[in-house]
């Protein structure tokens, strides 16, 4: 069983108590050092659209693309289990439940709702890491003089969502990230899960190789050539065999895992890598204009959320998919860090006009923007005879248009006419 499949709500070994804690070994749990906190929102996409649709509670609910090409993000568990699951394609989803209420994805609505979400995390403690619109790490050491143990605080911050935006999340409750992750997923939907320091290899060793973070479907696969099934085989095999089995790092990374022993901390101060975002066509598209005008909407998107966080980034890149499902990526580094869209389409297009891939049929292109720093360190020096062009402030005016108007109120010229060009 991978870790997707823990994720899609599959059983593993274990039981919960009536509350959703683990008494491993029969006694009163001891959460004194589990403070680290995972909260993970409950089918989080589907939730809000049934928070909006109040009539399709209790039916399946999808959210995703319903083109031929459309693909899953989310589903609640009544369509999960029906078998659907996010990153399936639609068509599939619909065969195995065609009774599905299917909505398209309302980012901005999603990230106004984590917005307020992680509003009551932070007034918890400051030492929050959200790592997804849906999902954070807690450090809530020192927080147990206002508020209680880390029992406590995890329930309190579970009433507080239901209450306040009638949502339910998993809580995993341990000593680590890694540990308080995977409980968090070994207790959904709407459960509490501690993992006592004292018992967390008893937690950890009956779960499937696949629940191992850096474990994807070809290590999964080596792992079980060697004969290696659960994170016990794991923990029980020598460092070294792994190290020279997997490679250094990751075979030194799984050895430390297996036995809970994870030592990053709550990083609240940590940005994003990287801003991407992509698009699957309908239907194939060899026309290389079209594929130029794809680039810069999907460089628009991208700028448009580098400033919003008050990034910028240096190094552009592209995925171009062909219709073989074969992927070529693309990049490359510019003198200086941008946030305008009109500089980052301008490298995505020189790339693909590089890539040897003009003419051909492509499924996918993406847009990628990386070496991200904040916006506020970057400053222009004009060269001799330079003209500032003004583009970062008509951008920025664009942003102020679109968040009270919509996205098609304001856009290039040469977006506009693209329905009556592709049609």
């Amino acid at each position: 069983m991978s870790r997707r499949q823990l994720e899609r709500g599959e059983p593993v070994r274990g039981a919960l108590t009536d509350e959703g804690i683990v008494p491993l070994d029969g006694r009163p749990v001891d959460d004194a050092d589990c403070t680290v906190l995972h909260i993970d929102m409950d089918a989080f996409f589907s939730s809000v659209e049934e928070l909006r649709h109040p009539e399709v509670r209790g039916r399946p609910v999808i959210v995703g693309g319903t083109g031929p090409r459309g693909v899953v993000a989310a589903a609640n568990y009544p369509a999960r289990r029906r078998g659907v699951h996010s990153a399936m394609p639609m068509s599939r989803a619909l065969r195995l439940c065609p009774h599905a209420v299917v909505f398209p994805p309302d980012l901005p609505a999603y990230r106004r709702i984590s917005a307020r979400v992680m509003d009551i995390l932070r007034s918890v403690t400051p030492q929050v890491e959200q790592i997804s619109v849906d999902e954070a790490f807690l450090d809530v050491t020192g927080a147990d003089r206002r508020l209680g143990g880390p029992v406590r605080i995890a329930r309190r911050i579970r009433d507080r969502i239901r209450t306040e935006h009638g949502l339910t999340c998993s809580v995993g409750v341990a000593a680590t990230k890694f540990v308080a992750k995977l409980a968090s997923t070994r207790c959904k939907p709407d459960g509490l899960l501690v993992v006592p320091t004292a018992h967390t290899t008893t937690f950890l060793h009956p779960l499937p190789v696949g629940a191992l973070w850096g474990v994807g479907e070809r290590t999964e696969q080596a792992l079980r050539r060697m004969g290696l099934r659960t994170v016990g085989d794991v923990a029980r095999t020598p460092p070294e065999t792994l190290r020279h089995e997997l490679g250094r790092a990751l075979g030194s990374r799984l050895a430390e895992l297996a036995w809970g022993r994870d030592p990053r901390p709550v990083a609240p101060d940590s940005v994003d890598k990287s801003v991407s975002t992509e698009e699957t066509f309908d239907t194939d598209v060899r026309d290389p204009e079209r594929i130029r005008r794809e680039l810069l909407r999907l460089s628009e998107k991208v700028a448009r959320r580098l400033r919003a966080a008050g990034n910028a980034g240096r190094t552009v890149g592209i995925k171009l998919r062909r219709a073989d499902f074969a992927t070529v990526t693309r990049s490359r580094t510019l003198p200086e860090p941008t946030d305008v869209a009109r500089e980052i389409a301008g490298a995505a297009r020189e790339l693909y006009a590089a890539s040897g891939l003009l003419g051909t049929p492509l499924r996918l292109v993406g847009v990628r923007v990386e070496g991200l720093v904040p916006a506020d360190r970057v400053h222009h020096q004009l060269a001799l005879d330079e003209e500032e062009t003004g583009w970062r402030t008509v951008e920025r005016v664009q942003d102020e248009v679109v968040r009270r108007f919509g996205a098609e109120a304001l856009r290039p010229a040469s977006l506009a006419l693209r329905d009556e060009d592709d049609v």
